[in-house]
This record gives structure tokens, sequence and C-alpha cells, in this order.
């Protein structure tokens, strides 16, 4: 097949940090490409250069778009479509080039290309979320001049495309991620794209949601002849569907080639950090002791949401408390940092050396403890629409002059995982331009920058995918090893707590069932837990 998309020396840089370097890469017409790369790598960036709606100072180099044109009514095709008739004025296509480092934003000419251009990113849905299903649709068809009755007839057949004809009349926002994907989808195949770039578009739903999106996605790009170029964090998916694949780093492509060559250079090069099994830990900084809490429900009379449990956390420990829903361990968490009260039991914490009674309120009492306890919620809580200085500074009240809180910020990012430079890049940038593997060591580093003895995260990995549990579990093993943390992680993903934790608690129906090393506890989940909890990620 002929060559579409050709990129030669392109480079992309903000505020003398180069995003990209020296990229060379050639797209078939119809061709599938994968990019692999860890967070911050530059696969983002590399999807908005060739997305083309976003202009960037300093950028050099070409992205050739190789296509045929219509001289008289401006019609673009794929390259192939060169001497063939014009759908639209019935005068031959010609062939034409166009270069998007050379074209202005808004040169009708690139207008046109981007017009062709399908897009699908992350955690973006872009629907209107109060109207039909079919109405998104139809909306689309109406914004690109598709008019009069055909239009809901069209609106179907592309919602049956993408294999969600039985969804036509659900409101779009009660939709699961999946199914809100494949929405976005169809909005998209109205524009009869030449190209799709999709940006990790299945990067946080479950395995089996995922392959329907990418069912859908690959049944799309062959009945449109498509062009597609992907990110996913899962190597699995590069395998299974690109043609060939790049491996990105700091900017570069380090490889280009087969797929599964690529996808196995990059798992080596980003292996679970594994512990030293004699990691060495302090005396119990935590000491819970006959610790219960009840509540009266009117349907279920008395729940034993945690039943007189007793363990105790040592200081600098990664300890771990796994289960199912339900089985009471985040209702623990709670009762760890203060915001529930037990009803019989407990909790002790230790300032210095002396043990603080988490039960008794007051800033002599409970409050002593928790100006030295983070907490690290499964959602984050970052400003998204502030810089990520503001976020370490201003936006958690911490007042320090500009120059110390930078410095304060750039150590704690370094504590959280970060390199230095690519420290230094991120402070100015919006979080909402970060990746999700970023999002979270800047969260951590939000809970570490007030400096706290003792952290504790709710479900730290919830749906995230293999390669960004792996950032999550190389940031906490950074803060551990830099400034001497303790962790106390609330999780029902096994698999993580397996190989991050020094001891584990393994709970159910809100008693502890037994403490030790993650192997030996994890060894008695029956098998109907470890089915539920592979539901629950």
């Amino acid at each position: 097949m002929p060559v579409f998309i050709e990129i030669k020396n392109l480079n992309v840089d903000f505020e003398g940090l180069k995003a990209l370097k020296n990229i060379n890469l050639s797209i078939n017409e119809g061709e599938i490409v994968g990019v692999l790369g860890k967070s911050g790598s530059g696969k983002t960036i590399l999807m908005h250069v060739l997305r083309g709606t976003e202009s960037y100072k300093n950028i050099s180099g070409e992205v050739i778009y190789h296509l045929a044109r219509c001289k008289k009514c401006g019609y673009i095709e794929r390259p192939s479509m060169k001497n063939q008739k014009c759908p639209v004025c019935g005068e031959i296509l010609e062939a034409f080039e166009a270069d998007f480092i050379k074209l202005s934003l808004y040169d009708p000419i690139r207008k046109d290309i981007t017009k062709r251009i399908a897009i699908m990113l992350q955690r973006s849905f872009a629907l209107y979320g109060d109207e039909r299903v079919i109405v998104n649709v139809i909306n689309s068809l109406h914004e690109i001049g598709y008019q009069g009755q055909n239009s809901v007839k069209k609106a179907v057949e592309l919602l049956e495309e993408v294999n969600l004809g039985h969804r036509m009349m659900h409101v779009a926002r009660e939709l699961s991620g999946g199914e809100k994907q494949r929405v976005v989808l169809a909005r998209q195949l109205v524009r009869n794209p030449l190209l799709l770039i999709a940006d990790e578009p299945t990067g946080t739903l479950d395995p089996m949601t995922a392959k329907l999106v990418h069912d859908a996605i690959i049944k799309a790009v062959k009945n449109y002849n498509m062009s597609m170029i992907f990110t996913s964090h899962w190597p699995e998916v590069i395998e299974n569907l690109a043609d060939k694949a790049i491996l990105l780093e700091n900017g570069e492509i380090i490889q280009e080639g087969n797929s599964l060559e690529v996808s196995t250079i990059f798992m080596k090069s980003i292996c679970m950090v594994k512990q030293e099994k004699n990691t060495m830990v302090g005396e119990p900084i935590i000491r819970v002791k006959d610790l219960s809490k009840r509540y009266i429900s009117v349907d279920r009379g008395v729940v034993r949401a945690v039943d007189k449990i007793s363990f105790d956390v040592k200081e600098g420990e990664i300890f771990g408390l796994v289960g199912v829903s339900g089985a009471g361990k985040t209702t623990i968490s709670k009762i760890l940092m203060g915001i529930l009260q037990p009803t019989s039991g407990g909790v002790q914490v230790r300032v210095g050396d002396e043990w603080v009674d988490m039960t008794q309120l007051g800033v002599e009492n409970k409050g002593r403890a928790t100006k030295y306890m983070g907490f690290l919620h499964q959602e984050y809580g970052l400003y998204t629409q502030s810089s990520v200085i503001d976020n370490l500074t201003e936006s958690i009240s911490l007042d320090l002059p500009f120059e110390l809180g930078v410095r304060k910020a750039l150590i704690t990012l370094k504590a959280a995982g970060f390199e230095e430079e690519k420290a230094k890049a991120i402070l100015p940038k919006m979080t909402d331009e970060t990746s999700e593997g970023e999002r979270h060591r800047i969260a951590l580093a939000q809970v570490l920058i007030k400096e706290p003895r003792i952290v504790i995260m709710d479900e730290p990995t919830g749906t995230m995918d293999p390669i960004t549990k792996i950032s999550v579990a190389t940031s906490i093993l950074k803060a551990r090893e830099e400034i001497g943390e303790t962790f106390v992680i609330v999780s029902h993903d096994m698999d993580f707590v397996n190989e991050i934790c020094d001891r584990v608690a393994l709970m159910r129906e809100g008693k502890i069932v037994d403490i030790g090393k993650p192997k030996n506890v994890l060894s008695q989940l029956t098998e109907e837990e470890w089915i539920k909890a592979a539901e629950e990620l």
C-alpha cells in the first residue's frame, strides 16, 4: 500500500525540554501502528502533532500527508485514489502532499485534512451526557452538514457498526465506560475518516470491556479502510492489533518493527521493581487492639463492619489490608485516619516516642497524630485546572517563599518517582495535561509534601493498566527508600499487594483471618474470592 503519512526529523521543544527528538516514521494507507512507552515518553504529544489541531511554538521537521485531491472542489481522499473520479464533482483526483509543519493552523487545506481525522482520547468521552445515544450521533451528523430524515437511518447504521444498536435509546451518561467509547467511535465515523488516532482509548477499562472496544475499532478501521495510530499501556493489545509498533523513550524512537518484538523489549524495560527480601523495618508505629465498628441497618440489623481485630504496622513497612468488597478494609483505613470513630477497641499511633490514642478527640490527642498522617484516595483530589506547582503548594495552603516552594516540590516529586529533569519540566504543566501514571505520582507528592510519617492509600491501582500499576509501585518503593515513609495499602488488587507489600492482612466479613508474608496469606484465598477480586478491578 502507498505511504499515507511521513514523519521526518520531527522535534518538539517545551521551554528547553525536548518532548520529541528526531522522530522518523512512516504510516502506510490502511496500516495500524502501535505506540508503546512509559508515562511521559512523548506518546500523547506525537498524537496531537498528527491530529493537526494545535500549534507548537518550537517544532521542526516534517509531517507530510500524502493524499489524492480534487483541484476543482477541494475534496480529499487516501493516496490510492489518485487518477480516479472525484465523488463530489467528477473531476480527476490528483496526487497531493500537505506538510502540517509548514501549513498554518488556519490553512483551509489543513482544516480539510483534520476534518477527516478521527480521534479517541483516554478518559475523554465528549458526549452530550443528558441526550440519548442516537441523538449524540445525529448531532455529529448535523455538525458536518448531513441533513434530512436520512440522518436517523445513518445514525442507526453507525451505532450498529460499533455493536451498540441495542443501546441507542439509552441516556449517554448512564452508559458504561466501554459503551461511551463506542458512542465516541460512532460519532467519529461520521467524518468518513482517513485516519484514526486513538490515545489510550481503553486505558481505564477492564480487559473484557476493553476487548469489546478494540473489536469495534478494528472493525471500523477495516470497513473504512483507515490508517490508525494508537497508544496503549497493554502490550498484548499492541501485539494483537498493530501491524507494526514503535517504542518511545524520553521522546525518541528506540525500537521499531514487529509488534511482538517491540512489546517484548518494552516489557523487559519496565519489569516490576522488586523489593529486597531483607527490607529493614523499625518498631511498631501503629497498634490496633480488639477494634470493632458496628452499624445499625434497617434491612440487615446489626452490621459488624469490623469485628474485634488486632494488628500492628511497623515503621518503614508497606502493610496491606486485602479482601473483597465488604470485607471491612476501607472502614479500618478511615478509623486509622481518625475519620470514623470505632464502636469499641483501641487504635494508637506513635509520634516520636509517645503513643497517641486515636479514639480521643482534640489537638493534643488524635490531632497530634493526624498531622503526621497522609491519606491518598483512589480519585486523587488534584485540582485539574491548576498547575502541578500550584497543586503542591498554594492548593494545599503550603505557605512558603516561591523559590523554596519550588525546591521543596522538586525534592518531593523525586521522592515520588520522578527523575529531576522530568520533575522540573512537569511543574508548570496543568495536571490534566499529564498522563495517568504521572498524575498518581503528583498526587502522592501532594501527600508527601506535608511531611507525613504514615501514608494510607485506598485502592491505589483501581482500574489501572499494568504499566501504570508498575509506576505506582515504583513511586511507593521510591518514597519508602528516600524518606522512610510507612505505608498502609487498602486493596483488592491481589497481584499488586503481592508484589509490593512486606506483610498482608487478609480480611473476611470484618475479621482478620491471617497476617503474614503476601505469598503465604494470599494462598488462602478461595477461588470465589479470586474471581470476585478480579471482577472488582
